[in-house]
C-alpha cells in the first residue's frame, strides 16, 4: 500500500527569488521607505547638479589712457593758470569765440592715403603688356596628318612714356606759390597771437576777482536803466532779455550783442542803449588787468512792471 502524502500549503507553493528576498530584508532591516526616499532624494539632487553650469566673468581688456600734446607756433613768457592742454611752449592766448575750440591750421586738409595707395598708383601708370594673338592656320580638307605649329612672332615692347618736362619757370611759379601761402599763414598766427585775452563772465557762476566789478557794473546799469526807462514802455510793455556786454580794460563798451530777444523790440533796444550810456564803466582792477583785457558779462535783463530795470 502506498502512503499518503500531507497536503502541500498554498504558502510553500508559491516561491520568492532569493535576491529579492534578501533586498527586502535588507531595506527592512536599514530603514525601509525612509531609505528608499533618500535614494530617490539623492539621485535628483545629482542630476540638478550635473544640469549646473558655470561660466568665467568675460576679462575685457584694460586700454591705457593716452597723453595729447598740442603743437603751438607762438609762446608767451607766462604760463597760464588754468592750461586747456599740454603744448611744448607756454601761451595765454585770447582768441574770439565764445566755444571752447582750438586753433586751426589755414592750410587746405591733405587727402587721406590709405596703405596701398602707392601701391595701385604704379599699377595705374605701368602700361599693360600687349596679348599674343594667337594665329590658327585653317584648310579645306586637311590631309590626316596635323601641320606643324607655325613660330611665334615677337611683339615689339611698348617703350614707357618719358616723364613730363618741368620747365624753370613752373619751378619759379611753384616756389613764389608757397612763399605766398607761408607769408599769409604767419599773418594769420600774428594775429591770433595779437588778439585780446578775453575773459566771459556768465551770470551761474564767477570768480572771486571778478565779484566785485561784476557787482559794481550791475548796480550802475539798473541805476541808470531805471532813471531812463523806455517811454513807449513804461505801463504797457514788460519782458527779460539776455544781453552780453564786453567791456575793454579802461572801461570803454567794446561790443553789446542780445543773446535771447524779450519779444519785444522796444526792450531789446532800450537795455542796449542803457549800456552805452552808462558807459564808461570803472577800469580793470590789477588782479584783472593783467591777464585778461577784455572782459564779457552776460545777464538776464528784466523791465518790471514797477518800471523798473533789473539785471541778474
Amino acid at each position: 500500500m502506498s502512503q499518503a502524502l500531507p497536503p502541500t500549503s498554498a504558502k510553500d507553493t508559491t516561491h520568492t527569488p532569493t535576491g529579492a528576498r534578501s533586498l527586502r530584508d535588507g531595506l527592512r532591516r536599514f530603514g525601509g521607505p525612509l531609505l528608499v526616499a533618500a535614494f530617490a532624494i539623492s539621485l535628483l539632487l545629482h542630476a540638478l547638479l550635473l544640469l549646473i553650469q558655470f561660466r568665467l566673468p568675460e576679462s575685457k581688456p584694460v586700454r591705457d589712457k593716452g597723453l595729447e600734446v598740442v603743437l603751438v607756433n607762438t609762446r608767451h613768457a607766462k604760463a597760464p593758470d588754468k592750461p586747456d592742454v599740454l603744448a611744448q611752449t607756454n601761451v595765454d592766448g585770447g582768441g574770439n569765440t565764445e566755444q571752447n575750440v582750438r586753433p586751426s591750421t589755414p592750410l587746405p586738409p591733405q587727402p587721406t592715403r590709405q596703405d596701398g595707395d602707392a601701391l595701385i598708383e604704379a599699377k595705374r601708370r605701368t602700361p599693360e603688356p600687349v596679348r599674343e594673338q594667337k594665329q590658327v592656320i585653317t584648310r579645306e580638307k586637311a590631309p590626316a596628318k596635323v601641320a606643324s605649329a607655325p613660330k611665334k612672332v615677337e611683339q615689339p615692347k611698348p617703350t614707357p612714356e618719358p616723364p613730363p618736362q618741368v620747365s624753370g619757370l613752373d619751378l619759379l611759379d611753384s616756389a613764389a606759390a608757397v612763399a605766398r601761402l607761408e607769408a599769409q599763414i604767419d599773418r594769420d598766427l600774428q594775429e591770433l597771437a595779437k588778439r585780446p585775452r578775453k575773459k566771459f563772465i556768465g551770470a551761474r557762476a564767477q570768480e572771486y576777482r571778478f565779484a566785485q566789478y561784476v557787482e559794481d557794473w550791475r548796480q550802475k546799469v539798473e541805476r541808470v536803466g531805471t532813471l531812463n526807462y523806455p517811454d513807449a514802455a513804461r505801463g504797457k510793455l514788460y519782458g527779460s532779455l539776455l544781453l552780453s556786454v564786453s567791456i575793454r580794460a579802461d572801461g570803454s563798451v567794446d561790443k553789446v550783442g542780445v543773446q535771447r530777444s524779450s519779444g519785444h523790440k522796444v526792450l531789446d533796444e532800450a537795455a542796449v542803449r542803457i549800456v552805452k550810456m552808462a558807459a564808461p564803466y570803472a577800469p580793470f582792477p590789477p588782479d584783472i588787468r593783467k591777464d585778461y583785457d577784455v572782459i564779457e558779462i552776460t545777464r538776464t535783463w528784466k523791465f518790471e512792471r514797477s518800471d523798473r530795470v533789473r539785471a541778474y
